[in-house]
């Protein structure tokens, strides 16, 4: 059993013991170090990702070679490449540990059958794709209508313990500005 998978469950639908040791048995444990590549650009994507400890990224390499972090997940964060999963197309993605990172692994295959078996599963996984959608919304909504100022002292009062885990050149790229921009608000902020 999986107590904080089954917990972030429980905040929006309530399983039985029986379908929750189905969920168990149809998840896969899996162990990374830091800085392994979990997902690239051509591969498939196995599925989805819930993060039990650790801290991963999602990210693009653009023309210019530059990465473009599009999603960051620590605990209790879900994380894939859906384009590739929903339209069964190579990913389009890397996603990356940045910590030594323990995660569960609900394998594509399995997830429709589950979802059968489960229907509340269903209304769990819409939920928690309409609120990941949000959040892309919002953050799309910031990059166009606030300052880099305004998003980074933003960002860093919603989510300051998160902030602390993140390299700066990474926090500077899911922000939409250069890490000598983020290094002139940080020094401006200590003066």
């Amino acid at each position: 059993m999986y107590p904080q998978l089954l917990a972030h469950i429980k905040r929006l639908v309530q399983l039985t013991p029986a379908e929750e040791q189905l969920l168990c048995d149809r998840v896969e444990l899996l162990k990374f170090k830091k800085k392994e590549i979990i997902l690239e650009p051509g591969q498939h994507c196995k599925g989805e990702y819930f993060v039990l400890s650790g801290l991963l990224r999602q990210y693009y390499v653009n023309a210019k070679l530059n990465e473009q972090i599009v999603q960051f997940a620590l605990e209790n964060w879900w994380i894939a490449d859906h384009d590739s999963i929903v339209n069964h197309v190579p990913a389009g993605t890397y996603i990356q540990t940045l910590e030594a990172s323990e995660i569960l692994l609900l394998h594509n295959r399995d997830k429709g059958p589950l979802l059968e078996q489960i229907p509340k599963l269903d209304t769990y996984f819409r939920l928690t794709m309409q609120r990941a959608f949000i959040a892309s919304q919002r953050r799309i909504g910031f990059l166009f209508n606030q300052t880099d100022e305004q998003r980074f002292h933003y960002f860093t009062a919603m989510f300051p313990d998160f902030v602390q885990r993140v390299p700066q050149y990474m926090l500077a790229s899911y922000l939409g500005f250069t890490p000598q921009f983020l290094s002139r608000i940080r020094a401006k902020k200590e003066k």
